[in-house]
């Protein structure tokens, strides 16, 4: 018997706002913490227009540098776990209330049209770039700084287009 050929990939939904946000996803501290900041930006499609149904997760150390290793980010428990998910609204806008990392926020983002996430950095201004986004034009390089603002920092993410975000590949991530 011989073997039919192989159909291409299809996204069925998305259904990220069915069952993965659930209350706090987006407070990695709470509002009233006195180090809070709030880390916001736009999920922008090709066309330059807002993504209303994608999800942005954020995985980063605390001010210290350490990784918390601890159980919990679903319950949160008044600490501080590193990790939060965050569904965009209408207007492609996200937000999370967390602490400052000493040099970058690791973003994932779940999109329409996706098969796989996407891996991005968001550097804070007053950070050297380290050695992963060194190889880049100036121009490609800023798609991973964020805005300074006062109350914390702002970061969109463009999917594709002229202003593209700059996106990582992991290894034994499939593609």
């Amino acid at each position: 018997m011989s073997e039919f050929a192989c159909t291409p990939g299809q996204t069925v939904g998305p259904f990220f706002h069915c069952a993965l946000p659930y209350d706090g996803d987006n407070r990695l501290v709470d509002v009233d913490h006195p180090d809070a900041i709030r880390l916001h930006g736009t999920v922008y499609d090709g066309a330059g227009d807002g993504v209303p149904d994608a999800l942005v997760e954020l995985w980063q150390p605390g001010p210290d540098g350490n990784v918390v290793a601890q159980p919990g980010s679903l319950r949160r428990a008044n600490a501080f776990t590193g990790w939060g998910r965050c569904a965009t609204d209408v207007t492609g806008g996200y937000s999370f209330t967390t602490l400052t990392p000493p040099s970058f926020f690791a973003v994932t983002v779940f999109a329409r049209g996706l098969l796989n996430r996407l891996f991005t950095r968001a550097y804070l201004p007053s950070v050297e770039l380290d050695h992963l986004p060194a190889g880049l034009d100036a121009a490609r390089r800023d798609t991973l700084v964020c805005v300074a603002e006062p109350t914390g920092y702002r970061f969109d993410i463009h999917l594709q287009g002229e202003r593209e975000t700059v996106f990582l590949v992991y290894h034994g991530d499939p593609r």
